[in-house]
């Protein structure tokens, strides 16, 4: 072997061959690395020229679980309805035919009714189980331009509440998915679909006029608290009209569900917290929602816990789509997104057409705002009169009957804090008030000086005694009730402490 291999290199050709095989090499591997040193150039070029997240820039993570992606394959019936479509929106449709199909809208709405129904520009904000069901009543009923934004995707759990949605949408953006299947209902509506996560940065944008034509309407069936809020306060600070979809998660009752003033809508979680936040941004009415009054109860669905492998593993916030994103399966009976989605539709179709609308109030309970109002300046005047003055008739609070509303619905959820009974409440000071606690700079006016989070919800009877005990007898909170008691107020208290700073 080794004389084979001699004899080879001491050959002109054989050593032309190696001096060919080992050049080639070279240039390869220089062609190599210079392609390779060209794109790590060109890499950095583009991560360079990526901004800085800022307020120029402001921009929201999604994790792998994040938004849907823009590409997929239409089949030949997308295609034909898609080409269908883009002719009806350009005229080649019969008007006709149109008023046919909406024949009995027509009679319904009136002829001027149908068509300023015609004519709006409705926004829809989140198209899952809520938002495709109005949008899809919208688009049936006559509404010729919609602009659809969310930036989930159909999945295999949307087919039991979405209003279109097939297996074959599985994996697309919920925009696109509602704009394919309804041109072929209505191809003549005009879709501007927008796959994108709504924010407050983005608001402006997203709720700007299309073709010069401002939204009529604008209908909020996002499930994510922060979205919803800022959604809800751009809308009534720019005085756009807007209809806004409570949770329909774990509701089973439909008679119980109320078309209302935000501000009345008790016995709903999301209500409640998207009422809370709204209040620190001055917004405290003045939106129309959809809600449930159903309490939960024995044998009833309840939000499920995250299991305990997904615990485990740590980092539990990186499973949500976005940062406070809800991770835990909440459960959903396919038919009230579908009575809620009607629901906002049916408001916006009558309210655009200007036809009567007279919805049965849910429970009012100003009266009984009024009431907690009432005794609670005559227990302050008691407690002035045995501590501070002689005559404390005509005694003043710095509260109104909104701040009395706020405590008892938004802190105390309507039970006493005491024992958890919901009749015959009634607010009351918590500590014994150190030091001056009457105002009497002002000649002739006697203000307190009680601040809200120095109040507690109780019943009569319980605020009866704890006046006599606590208030006057000067008996610790930590001597007359146990420390369950007292760690509960503490904590209702700390609470009201921290969202005072923004009232």
């Amino acid at each position: 072997m080794s004389s084979w291999i001699s004899r080879s290199t001491e050959s002109r050709n054989a050593q032309l061959l190696t001096t060919a095989v080992v050049s080639g090499a070279v240039v390869a591997s220089a062609i190599f690395s210079f392609q390779k040193v060209r794109r790590m150039t060109k890499v950095a070029d583009l991560k360079a020229s990526i901004p800085e997240v800022g307020e120029d820039y402001p921009t929201q993570r999604l994790t792998e679980y994040g938004a849907a992606s823009h590409v997929f394959a239409p089949s030949k019936e997308d295609e034909r309805s898609v080409a269908l479509a883009a002719r009806a929106r350009k005229g080649d449709y019969d008007d006709d035919l149109i008023l046919e199909q909406l024949a009995r809208n027509r009679v319904f709405l009136t002829d001027p009714g149908l068509a300023k129904l015609r004519s709006a520009f409705i926004v829809v904000v989140g198209c899952g189980g809520v938002g495709s069901h109005a949008t899809a009543a919208l688009a049936r009923s006559g509404c010729t331009t919609l602009r659809l934004i969310d930036f989930d995707q159909v999945t295999l759990s949307s087919l039991n509440r979405h209003a279109v949605a097939t297996l074959a949408d599985v994996g697309t953006p919920k925009v696109h998915c509602l704009r394919k299947r309804l041109e072929q209902i209505t191809p003549w509506t005009h879709f501007e679909c927008r796959n994108e996560l709504f924010s407050e940065q983005t608001a402006a944008a997203q709720l700007a006029p299309l073709n010069g034509q401002a939204p009529d309407y604008v209908i909020d069936a996002i499930d994510n608290i922060d979205s919803k809020v800022a959604l809800l306060a751009y809308c009534k600070i720019n005085n756009i009209k807007v209809i806004s979809c409570m949770g329909a998660g774990c509701k089973s009752d439909p008679t119980r569900i109320f078309i209302g003033d935000i501000s009345t809508s008790t016995d709903d979680p999301l209500s409640k917290s998207t009422r809370r936040k709204l209040r620190l941004r001055g917004v405290k009415d003045g939106i129309p929602v959809v809600y449930s009054t159903e309490r939960p109860g024995p044998g009833k669905a309840e939000l499920q816990p995250l299991p305990a492998a997904e615990v485990e593993k740590g980092s539990v916030a990186e499973l949500g789509v976005l940062p406070d994103f809800r991770v835990r399966i909440l459960p959903v009976l396919g038919t009230m997104p579908a009575i809620f989605g009607l629901a906002v539709a049916n408001h916006v179709i009558l309210s655009l057409a200007d036809y009567p609308q007279e919805y049965l109030p849910s429970k009012s309970r100003d009266k009984m705002y009024d009431g907690i109002l009432g005794a609670l300046q005559g227990a302050e005047e008691r407690v002035a009169r045995a501590l501070q003055l002689d005559d404390a008739q005509g005694l003043k609070l710095p509260l109104t009957q909104d701040d009395v509303g706020y405590l008892v619905e938004e802190v105390y959820g309507g039970r006493s804090v005491i024992s958890g009974l919901a009749t015959r409440l009634v607010l009351c000071r918590w500590r014994k008030p150190v030091g001056e606690f009457v105002d009497m700079s002002t000649p002739g006016q006697k203000s307190s000086l009680l601040k809200m989070r120095e109040l507690v919800l109780m019943t009569k009877e319980e605020a009866a005694r704890h006046e006599k005990d606590v208030l006057i007898g000067g008996k610790e909170v930590e001597g007359v009730y146990g420390g369950e008691v007292v760690g509960r107020v503490e904590e209702r208290l700390a609470e009201e402490e921290r969202f005072r700073r923004f009232r």
